[in-house]
């Protein structure tokens, strides 16, 4: 990985707009990957969520083979698996057969959290909170099952021994970083929702960092919402769709994303609540001038190493246009 540069890159949920159909969205996030590919973006990632009829990512290593299809050069892979959902051999056959697939092109970014809530949780995997706790032997077990290593094991993920795909750990507080640490791996930190503990997380990762056979320093990636449009004004009209979706969130009354309309007062109030406001803090909205002062003073606070972006909009012509802006926001920092 080049130190010199910053490296940029997409986190995608296959988010549903209103009267799209499933078929046209994920049409469209491969539209989205094939577009980001020419723009020179690092890799595109896919969130593992479920039960939200807005987010379409819910099969996520089916989703990544279709990108990873319809793309050539891009990195592709999930942002992430939440792991204790799932069977840690499955997972290493999923991704191993992708890898088979796309050489050098699949990774595997891991977190605990369900992606849902409890009751899907339950749904998903009756003992899931039992398997959270268990994370990190999950992980092991990962690795285990693409290790050459394990070819005289009685178990064995044969698909994925010797296969090249990277892991990250994935997270939103300090446990995840100790663990990124403790193993040596990449870290992918979801500040583009969770931004309490991103400065405490990063000094903990990158203080307690152990060189591993991959990666001899730590490597810090860092989420950020970006709504890139003309001029300010637009940006800020855009970004109604997704000020809709937090508050969605927040109330239980999730939807599929909503046409953008005038930011009215009303939608401004609630961007200012202190729970929206915090949780919206690394979201940075505006014109491409706007935008890249506040990301130059972000890379300057965070010194991430790479950032992954996150853009919540209605028109799949407007997030192309807002990522072709960041892109060219971030060539020009570099």
């Amino acid at each position: 990985m080049n130190s010199n540069q910053t490296l940029y890159s997409i986190l995608d949920l296959a988010l549903v707009s209103k009267d799209n159909t499933l078929k046209q969205t994920f049409n469209d996030t491969l539209k989205l990957a094939q577009n980001a590919e020419n723009f020179g973006y690092t890799r595109f990632w896919l969130a593992e969520h479920h039960n939200a009829s807005n987010i379409a990512s819910s099969a996520t290593s089916v989703l990544i083979g279709y990108v990873a299809q319809g793309t050539k050069t891009l990195k592709v892979g999930s942002g992430g698996i939440m792991l204790p959902n799932h069977s840690p051999l499955i997972i290493a056959e999923q991704f191993g057969t992708l890898g088979s697939l796309y050489p050098n092109r699949i990774e595997l970014g891991l977190g605990r959290a369900p992606g849902t809530d409890r009751a899907t949780a339950e749904a998903i995997r009756s003992d899931f909170m039992q398997a959270a706790h268990s994370f990190p032997n999950e992980l092991e077990k990962i690795q285990t099952y693409f290790s050459n290593e394990n070819a005289n094991s009685k178990i064995r993920a044969t698909v994925a021994e010797g296969v090249n795909v990277p892991i990250y750990i994935l997270g939103s507080s300090t446990d995840s970083a100790h663990l990124a640490a403790k193993k040596g791996l990449p870290y992918a930190f979801a500040s583009h929702f969770a931004t309490t503990h991103l400065f405490e997380a990063l000094k903990v990762y990158r203080e307690e960092f152990q060189p591993s056979e991959d990666y001899k320093q730590p490597y810090v990636i860092t989420g950020v919402n970006i709504i890139i449009a003309d001029t300010d004004a637009e940006a800020e009209r855009l970004s109604t769709s997704l000020v809709r979706m937090i508050v969605g969130i927040f109330t239980g009354k999730r939807d599929f994303v909503q046409p953008p309309t005038a930011m009215t007062n009303d939608l401004k109030e609630i961007m200012q609540h202190p729970q929206v406001h915090q949780m919206l803090k690394y979201s940075f909205i505006g014109s491409k001038a706007t935008v890249k002062s506040q990301i130059k003073e972000f890379l300057t606070q965070t010194k991430a190493d790479e950032l992954i972006a996150v853009t919540h909009l209605y028109d799949i012509n407007d997030r192309i246009r807002s990522y072709e802006l960041f892109a060219e926001i971030m060539q020009e920092l570099n």
